[in-house]
């Protein structure tokens, strides 16, 4: 090994070969570790041996490999029986533990659906996100809470299908406002009967799994029906609901009958930044669509993003039958492997390419729309880079910073406090490294004694993970909301944890009469300072400010009232969900077990008699 290669990749090889000799030529996933045992680095292997023997000559691998060769202190491997295993292995790791030097996709909600319940005489229709347990018929998935809330507005336009809860359905007395505006047949109150609402039911089913056409024809029968016995009024029914069925139809973007149930998915990329824009489509109709930004390396290959990227999108998700992306993958017969390796496979997936006809027409409207995200994102991002490098001359930093994160605290008279932490950077706000504390050890209304609780949560725990300056989540900027007492809080706990020269730390106090443009600010070592009211670095920080406001009231709010739905029972001591569950369901409230007697309460099922007193003595 050349003398000039740098110590610590020597270090690095050392420990990969080390393990590279004990490595059978099978399937698997690797993970590289550094130092403070972080995940570096997931990736997947048909050869474990081969894959990871490659890492061992430097001659072609880029500057980024090479630097995470340096970091690497240990490696950790997991054999699988097949290649498709491990790549699903390997991404489920991946969005698990977010390693540095993977391609990632950032943002990876769970989609909405829509709901047709099974377990009532007349079904409801409503929104579903998360795991699918109810009983009912699953619509899905859509891109977004707005294409839910369109569809349903469709439905029940149309289908007139009730929206309210079991509970609600089961105590009116007279029919609701939905049923007023013709959006609801008020099966609560009888106005329209079993059979007679099994029918809207099977109209939406039929609508849902794509025969439009059918329900349209079964309308137009029964409005020449009422037409010609005089029923007018019913008629004129069917007649709206035939126009809005006709108008849904007129508003798809593209005609794509008969193409069944798919995902288009397009990958785009200038200046080295990446969009993929995935679009929705279940029996011939749009369910939205969504652009995502996946993070990459500078050396990563539009065909390496887009693999990584789909093997991550739907390791969590239902596969469609048909996936149709812009651009031929080397790994396609791998990932379509892959997920036809998943459980409870309906109908086997193919990824396509398509040279012509109704699919290359999707991919030719889907690309227009990836450049348009993408030529957004970059001009939004060039417009945040300009003010970034604002708010680095103001606070005389080197470069501009790559994370600020923002503090603020909320309470009412020292009850249900709640600190909050917002992030910032490049990429805009970074929602998904929001969090919340729930203060536990401050005093009642100490502001100071608030920060100092989070501040030390924060970072005491980073060290502790090994998260330190120059990591990816360890900030730039601290933004605190305040002034000098909770700058010199703050740095309190900095300064005990040998981390105050790491950090800049900025306080924004608001102006006199709490007037916006007007906002001081405190810094450690240099005099109080303010900025010219048009400035966008004084727009930015105020945008940040509020932010952190707007969060740390929603965490305040959120906490005061799952205390108030909570139960006086969760505080006896002995008292879990299952005799909670018995005594309310044996008095019917709360506040009847705190006045029962110690007779009635030995009477339920599960409640000894020290248990009975321990109640008993609890509320007298």
């Amino acid at each position: 090994m050349s003398d000039q290669v740098h110590p610590h990749i020597k270090q690095g090889l050392s420990v990969i070969k080390q393990h590279a000799k004990l490595l059978p030529d099978s399937p698997g996933v690797y993970r590289m570790i550094d130092k403070h045992e972080n995940t570096l680095y997931v990736g997947k292997a048909k050869s474990l041996i081969k894959r990871v023997k490659s890492y061992t000559s430097l001659n072609g691998l880029s500057f980024r490999i090479q630097r995470m060769i340096a970091e690497t202190a240990d490696m950790i491997f997991i054999q699988t029986e097949t290649e498709a295993e491990a790549l699903l292995l390997e991404s489920n790791l991946i969005k698990k533990l977010k390693p540095r030097y993977n391609i990632l996709l950032r943002d990876d909600k769970s989609f909405p659906y829509l709901l047709m319940t099974q377990d009532h005489d007349f079904p409801l229709l409503t929104k579903h996100r998360g795991a699918q347990k109810l009983k009912g018929h699953y619509f899905g998935p859509f891109a977004n809470v707005s294409a839910v809330n369109r569809t349903l507005a469709f439905l029940q336009k149309v289908f007139m299908i009730r929206n309210c809860s079991d509970n609600v359905f089961a105590n009116r007395k007279r029919p609701c406002l939905q049923y007023h505006i013709k959006r609801c047949t008020a099966p609560c109150v009888g106005y329209v009967s079993k059979d007679e609402y099994a029918e809207q039911i099977r109209h939406v089913l039929d609508f849902m799994q794509g025969k439009s056409q059918d329900v349209q024809k079964t309308l137009s029968k029964r409005m020449q029906a009422a037409s010609e016995n005089m029923d007018y009024e019913q008629a004129a029914k069917y007649r709206d609901r035939i126009k809005a069925l006709s108008a849904l139809q007129g508003k798809q973007d593209i005609n794509i009958q008969g193409l069944g149930d798919l995902d288009v998915l397009c990958l785009v990329r200038k200046e080295n930044k990446v969009c993929i824009q995935v679009f929705f489509f279940r029996t011939g109709q749009n369910y939205g669509n969504k652009a995502y930004f996946p993070r990459h390396s500078e050396d990563d290959s539009d065909d390496q993003i887009f693999a990584s990227f789909l093997a991550q999108f739907y390791e969590s998700k239902p596969v469609p039958p048909e996936i149709v992306v812009n651009m031929s993958l080397s790994e396609a017969a791998l990932l379509e492997h892959a997920f036809n390796s998943k459980p409870n496979i309906l109908r086997k997936t193919k990824i396509i390419v398509p040279a012509r006809g109704k699919r290359k027409r999707l991919i030719d409207f889907v690309s227009k729309n990836a450049d348009q995200a993408l030529e957004h994102e970059l001009l939004k991002r060039a417009s945040e880079i300009k003010t970034l490098q604002k708010v680095s001359e103001h606070l005389e930093l080197a470069e501009i910073p790559g994370r600020i994160e923002i503090y603020d605290n909320s309470h009412i008279s020292g009850t249900d406090m709640v600190g909050a932490m917002v992030v910032a950077g490049l990429e805009g706000l970074q929602k998904n490294a929001y969090r919340k504390f729930n203060i536990k050890t401050a005093a009642a209304a100490d502001d100071y004694g608030m920060m100092r609780e989070v501040m030390e949560r924060r970072f005491g725990r980073a060290l502790r993970e090994g998260k330190i300056a120059g990591t990816e989540d360890w900030p730039d900027v601290l933004l605190i909301d305040g002034g000098k007492g909770q700058l010199s809080a703050v740095y309190e706990v900095l300064d005990e944890l040998g981390i105050a020269d790491d950090l800049c730390v900025v306080a924004i106090a608001k102006g006199p009469d709490r007037n916006a443009g007007r906002e001081t600010f405190f810094m450690r070592g240099r005099s109080p300072f303010t900025l010219p009211k048009n400035d966008p670095a004084m727009h930015y920080f105020q945008r940040l400010r509020d932010e952190a406001h707007r969060f740390a009231i929603g965490a305040h709010r959120t906490r005061k009232s799952n205390k108030i739905k909570g139960s006086s029972l969760d505080a006896v001591p002995g008292i879990g969900a299952k005799r909670k569950k018995a005594l309310l369901h044996y008095f019917g409230s709360a506040k009847n077990v705190e006045n029962a007697a110690l007779e009635d309460l030995m009477a339920v099922e599960g409640i000894s008699k020290s248990t009975a007193e321990t109640l008993y003595n609890y509320f007298h």
